[in-house]
């Protein structure tokens, strides 16, 4: 007879929406067994009086795509509560792909999601072919956290047509057909959707665009009418909306023609600051009109790590930083120390306006803490704070990544902060037709440390904000939770009642907290990954079994590979 595990006394925040209660949550055969006062004593017990009991968080947009392949463990989202991951995002992936291609997705995962080259060359088995390999492969794993994969556009572009798909030449009517059935062979085999991407800043490091920049709207449409046949998965995209009303209107009609779901990603832009609510408006017409459409939004600003250990830095663009940007950290560390070069670097110019945008505007450089504020006042940033003291902005940048042995970091909100505020993100995250994604995890490792906005999310917007209103606990929690749980058919898991998948938190709220990210050298061939620790996460549960004890990997791996769309209870 299979034991039971009782979380006890803890504080019920259940995913439903509902207002916190406290109860006890029994957990046997890897589902939630009973919830209510005073329960029977488990053969295990968790005491979580005076914590939150909560579901596990349902990460939907990552990118562990070759993670998934060497590691069971799949940080830093499972060091934030996650249970459930999607992976397959931006329409790049490594399946379907034949032998002699394999280069190509290499190449274009390095540049679009910022996985060095080596990495995944010594890190990838390729033990697959086919979609439907590649689940098998996966399916043979064990892992921290459930997996859902979605069938990546760019892959099977690539599989179908080869070097024309790669060059983004226009698909006949028979890459179209291929094309549609790879698709829809994935689906059927158990991935959870197909994705897409249409955006230009997705090029490999040559600078060779995405296949997918400019597909035809009749490819989608064959594509969607595939899954529409199947039955089965979501589509998701990403796109400049260079063209708004052209844009969307192919989105329209491809989410007409293919009957399914879509989401594509919502973000406010610097330069384009109140698009975003054009965008939104458009998605409420649309599920007014009966179909549906979600827009997928972050909590807190997209933000840039700039240090010397990292991918950019302020000075990335300057003369002097070029000169010493292929040694290793230690020597990069002893020709910043030296007074002469630190004033050569200094005394240089970013010559490109668009980098001198994005590393030099020193009102929107802010220091990173030990603990981060993810809505920075303007008065912290490095301009400000030079003002303040009499200093050269570029001077305190520098002298800031010196410290703690060169290895302090510097934000740089690049989306969702046009504004300077987070004002914006909260009517993006309270509107019923978006979910909460876009944290990337399992990419852009060198720049970008977003997983753990999972955890950010929860404490910024319910508990910390003081530069405006908060948001309700449980209202916050279902977003992470049941919403994207439902929003990609997994009607099993992200609420606590019987019946359900045992994915679980137990949280100290009251200490529930991000750290500063740091640097590990732990991929294959010893490649570099920005991470984020957490703190307060007294235990997470995947399928009734501990996977995390404060903070610590317990070493039990119930993940599994999902295949398909799961029902309730």
């Amino acid at each position: 007879m299979a034991d039971t595990l009782v979380i006890r006394g803890g504080t019920v925040v259940d995913g439903t929406g509902a207002a916190p209660y406290e109860a006890d949550v029994a957990v046997r055969d890897g589902k939630i067994a009973a919830v209510a006062r005073s329960l029977p004593k488990g053969d295990r017990e968790i005491d979580a009086r005076g914590k939150l009991v909560t579901p596990g968080f349902v990460d939907i947009h990552t990118h562990y795509d070759a993670q998934v392949t060497w590691s069971n463990q799949l940080g830093p989202s499972s060091w934030n509560g996650v249970t459930s991951v999607l992976i397959g995002n931006c329409g790049v992936g490594f399946a379907p792909c034949r032998p002699d291609r394999r280069d190509m997705l290499v190449k274009l995962m390095e540049g679009v999601e910022d996985i060095p080259e080596v990495v995944l060359t010594e890190g990838l088995p390729w033990n697959w072919e086919s979609f439907p390999d590649f689940l098998d492969a996966l399916d043979a794993r064990r892992y921290d956290v459930d997996v859902g994969t979605q069938v990546p556009h760019s892959a099977v572009r690539v599989h179908a047509m080869g070097e024309r798909g790669a060059a983004r030449e226009p698909a006949t009517a028979e890459d179209r057909a291929i094309m549609a059935r790879i698709s829809a062979e994935g689906v059927r085999a158990g991935a959870l959707g197909f994705s897409t991407s249409r955006t230009i800043a997705h090029k490999t490091l040559a600078g060779d665009s995405i296949p997918t920049l400019h597909a035809a709207e009749a490819e989608l449409a064959e594509i969607g009418r595939a899954l529409r046949d199947v039955g089965a998965g979501w589509m998701q995209v990403i796109s400049d909306f260079d063209d708004p009303e052209a844009e969307f209107g192919i989105l329209r009609r491809v989410l007409e023609a293919s009957g399914r779901p879509m989401t594509f990603s919502l973000l406010q832009r610097e330069n384009r600051p109140g698009l975003w609510r054009d965008l939104l408006d458009k998605v409420a017409e649309v599920n007014r009109a009966g179909h549906s459409m979600k827009a997928q939004v972050i909590g807190r600003p997209i933000g840039f790590m700039l240090g010397w250990e990292v991918s950019q830095n302020p000075f990335s663009a300057r003369p002097g930083w070029r000169e010493i940007r292929h040694l290793p950290f230690a020597g990069k560390l002893e020709r910043l120390r030296d007074p002469a070069f630190r004033a050569r670097l200094l005394a240089e110019e970013t010559a490109d306006p668009a980098w001198r945008s994005r590393l030099n505007t020193w009102t929107k450089l802010f220091p990173m803490a030990e603990h981060p504020d993810y809505e920075p006042p303007p008065e912290a940033s490095i301009g400000a704070t030079a003002v303040r003291l009499g200093r050269d902005p570029a001077e305190l940048a520098y002298d800031t990544m010196m410290e703690k042995d060169g290895r302090s970091m510097l934000y740089r909100p690049i989306i969702n902060y046009a504004d300077g505020t987070l004002d914006t993100v909260k009517l993006m995250l309270e509107d019923p037709h978006t979910l909460i994604g876009l944290g990337d995890g399992g990419a852009h490792l060198g720049i970008i440390c977003d997983a753990s906005s999972m955890t950010t999310t929860l404490t910024h917007w319910a508990r910390d904000r003081s530069r405006g209103e908060k948001l309700p606990l449980p209202f916050v929690v279902k977003r992470l939770t049941r919403d994207n749980a439902a929003a990609i058919g997994l009607l099993d898991r992200g609420v606590v009642k019987p019946g359900f998948k045992a994915d679980l938190n137990v949280i100290d709220f009251d200490r529930l907290n991000v750290r500063a990210p740091e640097v590990l050298y732990d991929l294959p061939s010893g490649g570099r990954r920005l991470v984020q620790r957490t703190e307060g996460f007294d235990a997470t549960i995947v399928s009734g079994t501990t996977v995390y004890r404060d903070g610590e990997a317990t070493g039990a791996l119930p993940g599994r590979l999902i295949r398909g769309a799961r029902s309730a209870g």
